[in-house]
């Protein structure tokens, strides 16, 4: 593993999340058997529930505790546990490589940290990940699997420096929810340039075909706080034209309208049941993610 490997599978960040298990929240498919529910009846040790026998079903699955005390056959159906499938989705429009005066990392620096530990922590636990990167369309797609190889090419895929101006989220979505042919997990990592009623009618595909979804917004704290004093020429990175403007007229409109924006994603998120998480880049990687993980961990 080169030294931009490492980076990316910061062993800092890889440590404080070892403990964590990335379970799914909804009933997930699988092929083999692991640690998440399945919406299929196995045989597995996770009891669910009785029914009543019926002629045909195996006589090895009677309950005959339940027989002894009702006269009456019922079967035991039981959870099966089987493997998560995620696909990891990407963003690597130009707007990502934007990296603050005071940030250490770019917006794609740090959401490809993100995704590198992830992808970690998921393939320790036998679960299935895929990675798709996009701009103005899908760029590269590696499909989810768990073998021990998996790792380097998923890595060698986020090294790649290739992009596009402009980000079309709705056409990548529904192209992702298309080749996804499994329930499971799909995880977004943006910036989330694009209007906040185009992305939400986006991800509802994924909520159409039941797949659990977690957006991580990944912004920088320039984006949050509009720290800027001095005239300033913005110079737009997905193509639009350059502005030269005094900030501190600006800066309580674009707060507002920034704060609206993000509680439009975050209130459409929580009506479609998906997580949402802003990722600011001067956070502690290590520290924001294993909070996030714990946290759906204990909600769960």
């Amino acid at each position: 593993m080169d030294t931009a490997q490492r980076h990316l599978a910061d062993p800092q960040t890889l440590a404080r999340i070892s403990r964590l298990e990335l379970r799914a929240r909804a009933v997930v498919e699988g092929v083999i058997s692991g640690m998440h529910k399945s919406p299929h009846r196995g045989s597995s040790v996770e009891f669910a529930q009785h029914r009543d026998y019926v002629p045909g079903d195996e006589i090895r699955h009677i309950d005959w505790k339940v027989y002894a005390r009702t006269d009456r056959y019922h079967i035991k159906q039981f959870e099966e546990e089987t493997n998560l499938k995620a696909m990891l989705l990407l963003d690597t429009s130009t707007s990502m490589d934007y990296k603050g005066t005071k940030s250490a990392l770019s917006k794609r620096e740090y959401a490809s940290i993100v995704a590198a530990a992830i992808a970690s922590l998921l393939l320790r636990q036998r679960d299935s990940v895929g990675l798709a990167t996009f701009d103005s369309g899908i760029s590269q797609f590696i499909p989810p699997a768990s073998t021990s190889a998996h790792m380097r090419l998923l890595l060698d895929m986020l090294e790649k420096k290739s992009s596009q101006p402009r980000t079309d989220i709705a056409a990548t979505f529904n192209d992702i929810a298309e080749r996804i042919k499994r329930r499971g997990m799909v995880i977004v990592l943006s910036d989330l340039f694009a209007d906040p009623a185009t992305i939400l009618k986006a991800l509802q595909h994924f909520h159409y075909r039941k797949h659990e979804v977690i957006l991580f917004h990944i912004l920088d704290k320039d984006e949050m706080t509009f720290p800027f004093q001095d005239t300033t020429i913005f110079e737009g990175l997905e193509g639009e034209e350059p502005l030269t403007t005094e900030p501190n007229a600006l800066r309580n409109e674009y707060l507002r309208v920034f704060g609206e924006y993000v509680e439009q994603l975050k209130r459409g998120c929580r009506e479609l049941t998906m997580d949402y998480q802003p990722f600011p880049t001067d956070a502690p990687l290590d520290a924001a993610l294993s909070e996030f993980l714990a946290r759906r961990m204990h909600r769960l």
